[in-house]
């Protein structure tokens, strides 16, 4: 086994803590499974250049790397869906007064939806049916496609796509641990600057991943529809193979 294909085992050993580690009520854990995603997702991209710049691109790799990148998604969405909600069935937005960060309210630190200046913003679950359906959908595509002697290559919307997907995981993945480590603070509005200033980071934080989850839900509509463009004659029974 190489390196790179070392790498890629070493993704899918750490996706269970990635999945567990959220639903520990420890501020410390919840960042420590967002250390470990950081360097995962890094990783996702540097042991694939690593095995093509070095040429060390193999039969096991092209297997082991889109089964680490499924898991990895999939483990992620669990905790995402669980631990962010408090969203109604269509709409992200939780509503003004849904969730607060302030330690005295009812019902406070058990689910984390993003904290904007517009209101709470949870996770839908059409997007998470949105996006592991596409996934679903261009797994089974590539095997039609690979039957036919065609491979089909990332296109630069599913790129993007990517870059704003991981974007959205990290922001969420931060924000658990960063409203745990609030709520354990035993800040109030009544604090006064600390509060606020940690508020205003929080509605940061809250901004960037509801921008990144809008634009990679997104992208992931319409990068399927580019491939769909593209390579949708090899769903025809008469469709040639590439040569």
């Amino acid at each position: 086994m190489n390196l790179p294909n070392a790498i890629t085992v070493g993704r899918i050993a750490v996706t269970p803590l990635i999945a567990l580690l959220p639903f520990m009520n420890s501020w410390p854990l919840r960042a420590l499974a967002f250390v470990i995603y950081i360097v995962t997702a890094i990783s996702d991209y540097w042991d694939g250049m690593l095995a093509r710049s070095r040429g060390l691109v193999t039969d096991l790799g092209k297997i082991l790397d889109p089964l680490a990148d499924k898991l990895l998604l999939l483990g992620t969405f669990i905790p995402m869906y669980i631990l962010g909600g408090g969203s109604t069935a269509w709409s992200p937005f939780t509503g003004q007064g849904a969730f607060t960060l302030d330690p005295a309210a009812a019902g406070v630190g058990r689910d984390f939806p993003f904290v904007t200046p517009l209101g709470a913003v949870g996770l839908p679950l059409w997007v998470v049916l949105v996006v592991l359906g596409r996934e679903l959908v261009m797994t089974v595509f590539r095997q039609v496609a690979a039957k036919r002697g065609v491979v089909i290559a990332a296109i630069g919307p599913a790129k993007w796509k990517a870059g704003f997907q991981y974007t959205w995981v990290g922001s969420t993945y931060f924000w658990f641990a960063y409203a745990t480590w609030f709520l354990a603070s035993g800040w109030t509005p009544a604090t006064g600057a600390s509060y606020r200033y940690a508020l205003d980071f929080a509605y940061f934080n809250g901004i960037v991943g509801t921008i990144a989850m809008v634009v990679a839900v997104a992208m992931t509509l319409w990068s399927l529809v580019l491939y769909g463009r593209r390579y949708g004659y090899l769903l025809r029974r008469n469709a040639v193979p590439a040569r």
